[in-house]
């Protein structure tokens, strides 16, 4: 027997019953949401009718199931993965791939870079360098971990004035994505991240933790905001869980900085400290 075939309508009604309560939505709610009735999504959670594959699909995009949750719940109701996973490396990619390197490079002179679900880096800009000087070798070997370069002791965090602020609005946009994917592999980098800060003491005027990032370079200190882009109608896996962050600058001291930086990099030739192969412009 299959191990597809080997699952029974009540693991699926777990699995639905499931998310259903961790989105907080009535059953009435994902009745309506996914076109059938209340009785029936009773029914399925009690393991009393095995809905077909289209209807799993429903539910699932009704509870707005990342695509990994999807083939999950797909598997729980014994049908095969919908959406496929394939490398980053995957030709099925590169078309998407080559369109990211011209973004990245189109954002010069300022960093942008595309990471991976845990932070796990996969494209970069050639400005990315300015966050990375100074890292320890160690947070440059590949896999580099963004989010642990961001505010490790012996990565960014030393030449970071704001960093109990900056610090939380990374460690709470990582909180709110545990929240709504669950992910082993991400409620351990953040217990590390949590670590990693200084205690923060908001006073009157603190306004939260989305502040502009306030990093030092040999030219003065840099206010940076972000941006951060998904592809929210990805039919691959891989890609559904990237996403792409790109650095601009809050002020005009901050632009002629990183034009000045560009200039500079392109005269001298700098190579700097990330996998040449994550740069754009400096693969082989």
């Amino acid at each position: 027997m299959s191990s597809l075939a080997a699952h029974t309508p009540r693991q699926f009604a777990s699995e639905l019953r499931r998310w259903r309560n961790a989105r907080r939505v009535s059953q009435l709610e994902l009745a309506l949401r996914a076109g059938t009735t209340q009785r029936h999504v009773s029914y399925i959670e009690q393991g009393r009718s095995r809905p077909g594959r289209t209807m799993v699909v429903r539910l699932a995009e009704s509870l707005e199931l990342s695509l990994r949750e999807r083939n999950a719940l797909l598997n729980a109701a014994g049908y095969a993965p919908l959406f496929r996973e394939s490398p980053i490396d995957d030709d099925v990619l590169r078309p998407v791939r080559d369109a990211l390197d011209r973004i990245l490079e189109g954002h010069m002179p300022y960093p942008a870079v595309v990471a991976g679900p845990i932070g796990d880096l996969v494209a970069a800009n050639a400005a990315v360098e300015l966050l990375a000087v100074g890292a320890a070798p160690a947070l440059l070997e590949p896999p580099v971990n963004v989010l642990r370069l961001a505010i490790h002791p012996d990565g960014m965090a030393s030449r970071v004035e704001n960093l109990s602020e900056w610090g939380r609005h990374i460690i709470e946009s990582v909180r709110a994505r545990t929240l709504r994917s669950p992910d082993t592999r991400l409620d351990a980098l953040l217990a590390e991240l949590e670590s990693y800060l200084p205690p923060l003491s908001p006073g009157p005027d603190h306004v939260g933790f989305a502040v502009p990032l306030r990093l030092r370079c040999e030219q003065g200190e840099l206010q940076l905001m972000t941006t951060l882009t998904s592809f929210a109608t990805a039919v691959d896996v891989t890609l559904a869980e990237v996403h792409l962050e790109a650095f601009l600058p809050a002020d005009d001291a901050t632009a002629q900085i990183l034009h000045e930086r560009e200039r500079a990099r392109r005269a001298g030739g700098r190579v700097g400290s990330l996998p040449p192969e994550l740069v754009v412009g400096r693969r082989a």
